[in-house]
C-alpha cells in the first residue's frame, strides 16, 4: 500500500484528538474503518504509530517521527490548493470562528476594506479544530477563545494574536432570579441552581468545573446546546455562562460575577506574516459590540480597558 495525503490527515487527527473515536468523528469515518486504516499504514510502514490505551490513544516514538514529518507535508499541500483556487477564482479571505456577538461588525469592516474579496464563514463550536484548518489551509484566519485553565492545542506554523488577554464570563439567569435583582453576583447565590453547559464547547466543561471546585460548590450540571439551554435559562430551570458582550433581552438577565472567576482568552489565528489588517477590523468590531453591552461597558470602564478607547 501507498501512502496518500488521506493517510497522513487520519494519523495527524487520531494525535490531536487522542483517541479513534474522537478523530473518526471528525473524519466523518467510523471507528471501526479508521481502526482498519490506521492497522493498514502501520504495516506499511512496518512499525506501531500509537499505543492504545484505555484512556486513548498516543503516538510511540516511531509515531512522532511520523508525524513530524506528516504535518508539514499537509500544510504545504492544502497551502499549494488554497494558492490554486486563490488564482482560479480571485482574492478569498476563508474565516473560522467561535461564535461572537463581534462577527457581523467584522464581516462588514473587511467587506468594507475589501469589496472584491469572496469572504467565506464557518462557526464551530471547537477552538482546536479551527486552529487545525488554519494550519492545514482550509481556512486563513480564526477568530477563537481560550477557556482559562484549558490551553488550545496550537499546531506549529500559526501566529497567534491576542484580542483580549482576559474577558470575563458572565453569567444569564431567567428575569426573576432572585439574583437578578444584583448588580454582580456572587457565585455562591447560584450554588443551588442547575447550571447547562455545552460539552461540545473546547474547555467550558472543565473551567467551569475547575470555578466550581476552587469555590466548594458542587451544583447540578445539565448538558446542552445553546438552543436548548436559552430556553432552559428563561424558564427559570437552569442558569448558565454567557459572553459578555451579550446584547441585552427583554427574557433573560445577564449579571457579572464577583470576582470574575471565569474567563476566556480570545485570540486571532493566521498563518506567519498573512491578514494582519483582519486583526485591526476585529478589534474595532469587537469594541463596538462591548460597548453595545452596558453591563460589559461598564465593567471595561471599571478595569479602565484601553479598549475603551476608539
Amino acid at each position: 500500500m501507498e501512502l496518500e495525503v488521506r493517510h497522513l490527515r487520519a494519523l495527524c487527527a487520531i494525535a490531536d484528538a487522542g483517541s479513534l473515536h474522537k478523530a473518526a468523528r471528525q473524519l466523518g469515518v467510523s471507528q471501526p474503518s479508521l481502526t482498519t486504516q490506521l492497522r493498514r499504514i502501520e504495516r506499511a510502514l512496518e512499525g506501531e504509530l500509537f499505543l492504545r490505551e484505555r484512556t486513548g490513544c498516543r503516538p510511540t516514538p516511531f509515531g512522532r517521527t511520523v508525524l513530524g514529518r506528516a504535518r508539514p507535508l499537509l500544510a504545504d499541500m492544502a497551502a499549494l490548493v488554497a494558492e490554486a483556487r486563490a488564482a482560479a477564482h480571485g482574492p478569498r479571505l476563508r474565516i473560522g470562528s467561535t461564535a461572537s456577538r463581534a462577527l457581523p461588525g467584522w464581516l462588514r469592516r473587511l467587506h468594507r476594506r475589501a469589496p472584491d474579496t469572496e469572504t467565506t464563514l464557518l462557526v464551530d463550536l471547537s477552538a482546536n479544530a479551527l486552529l487545525r484548518m488554519t494550519a492545514a489551509g482550509q481556512l486563513d484566519v480564526a477568530f477563537v477563545h481560550e477557556v482559562e485553565g484549558s490551553p488550545l492545542r496550537v499546531p506549529d506554523g500559526l501566529e497567534l494574536r491576542v484580542l483580549m488577554e482576559r474577558e470575563p464570563q458572565f453569567v444569564s439567569m431567567s428575569l426573576d432570579h432572585p439574583a437578578a435583582r444584583s448588580a454582580v453576583v456572587e457565585l455562591e447565590d447560584l450554588a443551588g441552581d442547575r447550571w447547562t453547559v455545552d460539552p461540545s464547547v473546547d474547555g467550558e466543561w472543565d473551567g467551569l468545573r475547575r470555578v466550581f471546585a476552587r469555590a466548594g460548590l458542587t451544583p447540578q450540571v445539565l448538558h446542552a446546546d445553546y438552543h436548548t439551554a436559552a430556553s432552559l435559562i428563561v424558564s427559570g430551570e437552569a442558569v448558565a455562562p454567557c459572553q459578555p458582550t451579550s446584547g441585552p433581552r427583554d427574557d433573560m438577565a445577564i449579571r457579572p460575577l464577583l470576582g470574575d472567576p471565569l474567563a476566556v482568552r480570545l485570540l486571532l489565528a493566521t498563518r506567519p506574516g498573512e491578514h494582519t489588517e483582519a486583526y485591526d477590523d476585529l478589534r474595532a468590531a469587537y469594541r463596538d459590540a462591548a460597548l453595545g453591552a452596558p453591563p460589559y461597558r461598564a465593567w471595561l470602564s471599571r478595569q479602565g480597558s484601553s479598549l475603551l478607547v476608539a
